[in-house]
């Protein structure tokens, strides 16, 4: 049987790898005797969380601080890692802002729609394209169940989520033939630092618990390969269950919309 380094490695790019889940997937992938490059705009944090995972699990670790939003972030990341083979990439930055549309500026979604679409995008082209070569390799896109249908107050960040989503399963069919692994993991809240400083309320009785990282992670890991895309925690897949095949679509975006008004406290228009 083939092992997962054999399969996946020598070495994963983790793509904000600083903290919360990026930092999980480094720690899981590390214990499975890959290599890494970690990606993160923090160079403290980064390094910090470099430092932790070499010393802990014996492996290299190549830190390297890079903001995904730039138009060249995949090139500065390819200059920097020279001939290191990439055999796992995992897509977990994101960038997202909670409120109403018209109360940022269009910078603000120009910039999510830079962080979560156009640089996956580019790094999907240029570390794909060697694995499709060397007909071997792994993809994760980290969606989100936000993405399922319209979230106001969170539209942006959803929309490119379910873009996430959608490119993952399409590059699933495309690749798999040619021995390249895609996998979409649409996770629900995750008790990360990011979305635990945003200080969310409860949206309702039907919200699930939040996942820790380490078991959205373990739960990819043990899917890529298998399936195109998946919802990450049994409470998720039942609330996903519920919005997008029993509830008329009209309603689960007034449901959605209503949790994150509840949630974060918007006031009525």
């Amino acid at each position: 049987m083939v092992s997962f380094k054999e399969k996946y490695g020598p070495v994963a790019l983790v793509a904000g790898a600083s903290e919360g889940m990026g930092a999980a997937y480094a720690h899981a992938l590390a214990a499975r005797g890959l290599d890494l490059v970690l990606i993160a705009r923090r160079t403290t944090q980064l390094e910090a969380t470099a430092h932790k995972i070499a010393q802990q699990h014996g492996v290299k670790v190549l830190p390297i601080a890079c903001d995904l939003a730039a138009a060249d972030a995949t090139q500065q990341i390819v200059r920097t890692i020279g001939d290191r083979e990439i055999g796992l990439l995992v897509y977990n930055a994101a960038q997202s802002y909670i409120g109403p549309y018209l109360a940022t500026g269009l910078s603000t979604h120009l910039g999510i729609a830079a962080v979560n679409a156009t640089t996956p995008l580019a790094m999907l082209h240029e570390f794909g394209s060697k694995m499709v070569q060397r007909k071997r390799g792994g993809i994760v896109l980290m969606a989100s169940i936000a993405g399922f249908q319209g979230s106001g107050y969170l539209a942006t960040y959803a929309a490119t989520k379910a873009f996430d989503r959608v490119l993952a399963e399409g590059l699933w069919y495309e690749w798999k033939p040619l021995g390249v692994d895609v996998i979409a993991c649409c996770a629900g809240a995750t008790a990360t630092p990011n979305y635990l400083n945003t200080s969310p309320g409860k949206a309702s009785w039907l919200e699930p618990k939040p996942q820790s990282p380490e078991q959205v992670v373990e739960e990819c890991l043990a899917r890529i390969g298998t399936t195109p895309s998946f919802v990450s925690g049994t409470g998720n897949k039942l609330v996903s269950f519920l919005m997008q095949r029993l509830l008329p679509r009209k309603r689960a975006i007034q449901i959605m919309g209503d949790g994150m008004k509840k949630m974060y406290k918007i006031p009525p228009h």
